[in-house]
Order: structure tokens, then sequence, then C-alpha cells
């Protein structure tokens, strides 16, 4: 299919970054139809001008997407500008399989890793079991792609627990095995109680954690889409939430500027506690984080 190129070519530099202090990365998962394709870069272009450090595409359960995530990384680095990166898992998977994935990646000019353990086939509250030849945990996914290259990896944090987590010292004590072993950042699961993530950077700080460690935002597009997504990896919908979209199922209109208000709440009140870095997982839509992005003082031009 033909396509317009997406967006300007906005690479950031020290030269062209945002002058208000907030940093922006925003998620993708690959598009399965053209016309899911032809939203991504829509999407994709609407999106570019806000300067993001970098755009990320998800990675299939057991790598259901390999080839359609290393499709659209590299298209997104070759043709837009933007810094992409990629999605690796290690469910299903041998060391060497992974590996060659991450050199796909990194000879596609692609320097920057989203690792993650990943979820097991038959779902988020079974039990993991690594393959055989695999990578036994996300620590040991991380430490193979360190030795593989130079890469700029983030991993993934769990502000209300990893639900598979025995404790809370257990869960930081992960999360710095991960950034020891060569991540440069955490990325935060969704979250929708500010307090969940403040007290769980407090335990990260106290455990010595010093490394970037971003909220994960989620637009809320679909408040029956987003809850049930938010229920299968182990984050709480909040009643006074859920309130708030109810009744509201066939009311678009109102539905969009219900979730407008409640993003921009929640961002704005981690930028009062000190937050200037956020990762939106877009849902492959660009309204509400274009919209949040505008609202907070950014513009195509800054």
């Amino acid at each position: 299919m033909t396509r317009e190129p997406a967006g300007k070519r906005v690479k950031p530099t020290d030269k062209n970054r945002p002058r208000d202090g907030l940093e922006f990365s925003f998620e993708f998962f690959p598009p399965k139809t053209d016309v899911a394709e032809t939203r991504f870069w829509n999407t994709l272009s609407k999106l570019a001008p806000l300067k993001p450090r970098f755009v990320s595409v998800t990675y299939g359960a057991g790598g259901s997407t390999r080839e359609r995530t290393l499709r659209m990384v590299s298209a997104i680095n070759s043709e837009t500008g933007l810094d992409a990166a990629a999605h690796v898992t290690c469910v299903g998977a041998t060391r060497d399989e992974v590996d060659r994935v991450v050199l796909d990646y990194a000879n596609k000019g692609i320097s920057r890793i989203v690792a993650i353990r990943g979820d097991p086939p038959e779902g988020v509250g079974q039990p993991f079991q690594p393959h055989p030849d695999g990578y036994e945990n996300a620590a040991a996914l991380v430490a193979g792609i360190a030795r593989l290259g130079r890469f700029d990896i983030s991993v993934a944090a769990y502000p209300e627990r990893h639900p598979q987590s025995e404790s809370w010292d257990a869960d930081i004590d992960n999360l710095k095995r991960k950034l020891d072993a060569g991540a440069t950042r955490a990325i935060t699961q969704l979250f929708f109680n500010n307090g969940d993530f403040l007290r769980f950077l407090d335990r990260a700080r106290a455990a010595g954690i010093t490394a970037p460690i971003v909220p994960g935002i989620q637009p809320i597009h679909n408040f029956t889409q987003v809850s049930g997504f938010a229920a299968r990896c182990g984050a709480r919908v909040p009643h006074w939430l859920a309130s708030r979209f109810e009744g509201l199922e066939n009311d678009n209109e109102t539905h969009a500027l219900v979730a407008a208000a409640i993003v921009a709440e929640q961002v704005t009140d981690l930028v009062k506690n000190g937050c200037n870095q956020f990762h939106f997982y877009t849902m492959n839509r660009a309204s509400l984080v274009y919209a949040l992005a505008r609202f907070l003082g950014r513009r195509d031009n800054t």
C-alpha cells in the first residue's frame, strides 16, 4: 500500500529539543490490516511534530508480531526521522532466536529496545515457564541484549506490584536487577491512581535505584476496552474512575471530553510532583495524546 511519510523529519537533538522541560515517548502496536496501517501512519504523522524522545512498537505474545514489529520500526526509523524502539520478549524463544531478533534490529539501525519478559501464552495469571534454552527472566534478557551491542534499553515497572511478585521487596529487587543488567530506564505499567506511582517511586529510590522511572499513561479512548485490558495486566480501575464513564457507552463526544479531562488531571498532578518524562500508550490513536500535549503547552514548532 502507498502512504505519505509520517510527519516532518523531527528527530530530536539538543538543538531542537522542546523547551518546556517535558519529554514524551509514544507506544504503538503493529497494525494487522491495511486500514489499521493507514490509521497507524496518520496517528504517527499527527504526533511526530510533538518531538517525542522515541516511539515504540510492541511485540506480540510469543513473537507473534515479530515481522510486523520489525517492518514498522524500520519504517519509522528510516522514513520519519524519529527514534524508534522495538519491544523484545523472551516468551517461547531460545536465546539464539531472541539474539537474532535483536541483531536484526541493529542491522536496521535500531538501537532502542524495550525489553520485557512477556506474559505466558495461557494468560497473565499463569506461572511463567522459560524456554529450556531461553532467557529465564527479564534481567537475563537485558544482560543478553547488552552483550550484543550498545543499546538504549527500557524495562517495565509496576506501580501496583507485578501480579506474580510475592512481595514489594521482591518486586523492587527485580527492577534493580534489570537496571543493573544494563537497562537505562524503567517505564511503568498503566496506572490511574497517582498515589500508587509516587509510593512506588519512593520505594525504588529508598532501595538505591537512581535510573529514570517514567510513568506510563493510558488515555482512555474506550473505557470498556481499557478497563478490560487493565484487569488482564493487574492494574486497578478505581471506583471514581469507573463512575465518571458510567452511562457514556453510546455518547462518544462526552466520553472523549471526560477522558481528556482525566488524563489532563493525572499528568498535571504528576508534573506538580516532579515528573517530567511520560510514556503514552496511544492505542494507535492521536486525539487525546495530542490534546494533552497542547494542554501542557507543547506546540508543533516548540
